[in-house]
């Protein structure tokens, strides 16, 4: 047993214990499917967001782990449910009034109001895979659509028909009074206009595989339930996609928490072992409001991506999957050092340690190393007070700071720098406000000017932040105000770097000067 596999068996890391769950429900030997299984779906109603990412990312997380553990081969599906009438128009699509004609049509029914893909669905549906590429997960894609019309779900939804009434029985111990009369798990896609159905059917004839129902002008239509002629309720449509495909985990949000019991059920009735599950917290945009994709509030992934890299975003997914987490652009440089922390990190671990971090998870093992000579938050200290509008700028003082560094043999941190110009124009920038010292703190600043104005030691971190303090603890109870002040009046920001890096990066005389602008009230 190798060392990862042996220390991956005792880990703490949620994906490992996650992933061995799963290892033992074939304790006795492997699937006669001859694979494991993992799903992760996605309502494509409206452009998907960074939640579906999450999903998909903490998904393969306990893949990978899985595939440390055992040797039984595994499969990804992202399933799409494509299939669902569209209910409402979302806010953020071009052209609401057109959509508005084909509301409650499938989603691959409905016409795309970008004009760009063959119907909304599919549209949505590219979306989805564009962003999941870029990650490059490993996946194989269903859309429901497909999986109904193509008869690849025929046969559980025949066995539907036959075990409709115990189906029915689960169903309606769930639903209130007025619910119960109209209810049914199938819902029909009308013969003319294509439009999904909640209508009550008058009759299932299992023999037969069909529901007859009557529309909404009250004319009695009967209709297979096999080829895409009727979809499943969506509680329903989970169970049973589970009990198809043979689904051993799927994660969904805590708003799903509720329905296992339902989903399970469905699975049981339908004569297959439901899956592993795992409830995940939910995300938050900036005013602590659930993530829609309806609204399009929170972050999109093309927006982190703006800023940060691929690996922060995983890093952030890989953090307290089942605690409540604000996803807005004030959380990116932290998820940015975290992650290259974490980098540094690894390569002096042992073994079990090396599995409980999380860039074991998020590189699958294959872990990098970081060539982020200079912080995140530091780069954007330094974008700051040069006012940089393109990497190049920031450029002049890494290379002056760490002279073995280029574009070329840091490509991470190159790429980091160009992150900093666009987060310090777009967030940083416009919120800056510098104020005047104190006249205690201007006699500090005074010092500390005339410290660094005489420096003739090393460019050295430690050596220039042992100045900061010993001029501070002379003054400042707690220290912490020092530092404070020197943010607030030099970078106009309420909090910073350490701050001897920044003057080790920015440069000795250069923190002069900017002091010296200070001192004369040119900043404030």
């Amino acid at each position: 047993m190798s060392d990862a596999r042996h220390a991956a068996m005792t880990a703490k890391a949620w994906p490992f214990e996650e992933a061995r769950r799963v290892l033992k429900r074939y304790e006795a030997g492997p699937p006669e499917k001859g694979h494991v299984l993992f799903e992760t779906g996605y309502g494509p109603s409206g452009l998907p967001h960074i939640g579906t990412f999450g999903e998909v990312a903490r998904t393969t997380m306990i893949r990978r782990a899985f595939e440390v553990i055992s040797d039984i081969p595994t499969r990804l599906i992202c399933f799409s449910d494509d299939m669902d009438g569209m209910r409402k128009v979302p806010d953020n699509v071009p052209d609401p009034e057109m959509l508005s004609e084909h509301l409650q049509k499938p989603l691959t029914d409905v016409p795309d109001p970008f004009g760009t893909h063959e119907s909304f669905g599919h549209h949505n549906n590219a979306m989805l895979r564009r962003f999941l590429d870029a990650f490059g997960f490993e996946y194989e894609f269903y859309s429901a659509t497909e999986f109904y019309r193509s008869g690849a779900f025929d046969e559980i939804l025949l066995r539907a028909a036959e075990r409709y009434d115990d189906l029915m029985a689960l169903m309606l111990k769930t639903l209130r009074e007025e619910r119960r009369q109209t209810y049914s798990i199938f819902l029909p896609i009308h013969p003319e206009t294509g439009r999904v159905l909640y209508v009550p059917i008058k009759h299932v004839d299992a023999a037969e595989g069909t529901v007859t129902f009557d529309d909404e002008r009250g004319r009695e239509w009967t209709v297979p339930v096999t080829g895409g002629h009727v979809k499943l309720q969506w509680k329903p449509d989970f169970g049973a996609r589970w009990a198809a495909l043979g689904v051993d985990f799927e994660m969904y949000g805590k708003d799903h928490s509720t329905n296992t019991p339902v989903y399970d059920g469905i699975c049981k009735i339908l004569g297959a072992k439901p899956p592993e599950h795992y409830t995940y917290e939910l995300f938050l945009d900036e005013n602590g409001e659930k993530i829609s994709k309806s609204k399009g509030n929170g972050l999109t992934i093309d927006e982190w991506l703006t800023y940060a890299s691929t690996e922060s975003l995983s890093y952030y997914m890989f953090q307290k999957p089942r605690t409540a987490k604000r996803l807005y652009f004030d959380v990116i440089p932290k998820a940015m050092d975290e992650y290259h922390q974490q980098l540094r990190a690894y390569p002096d671990q042992p073994p079990d340690k090396q599995v409980e971090n999380p860039v074991f998870h998020i590189h699958g093992g294959a872990v990098p190393q970081s060539g982020m000579v200079v912080p995140f938050s530091m780069l954007l200290n330094l974008a700051s007070v040069s006012s940089a509008e393109d990497k190049d700028v920031l450029w002049g003082f890494i290379r002056r700071y760490a002279p073995e560094a280029s574009p070329e043999t840091h490509p991470d941190l190159d790429q980091a720098a160009g992150y900093a110009v666009r987060y310090y124009n777009d967030f940083v920038k416009p919120a800056k406000v510098y104020r005047a010292p104190t006249d205690l703190e201007r006699e500090a600043l005074t010092e500390l000017r005339e410290k660094l104005a005489a420096w003739d030691g090393p460019t050295d971190a430690e050596a220039l932040q042992s100045v900061v303090y010993a001029v501070g603890r002379e003054r400042f109870d707690p220290l912490r105000d020092w530092f404070r002040a020197l943010y607030e009046v030099l970078l106009g920001a309420s909090q910073g770097p350490r701050f001897g890096g920044f003057v080790a990066l920015y440069g000795v005389a250069e923190t002069v000067a900017l002091i010296d602008k200070a001192l004369a009230g040119e900043l404030a």
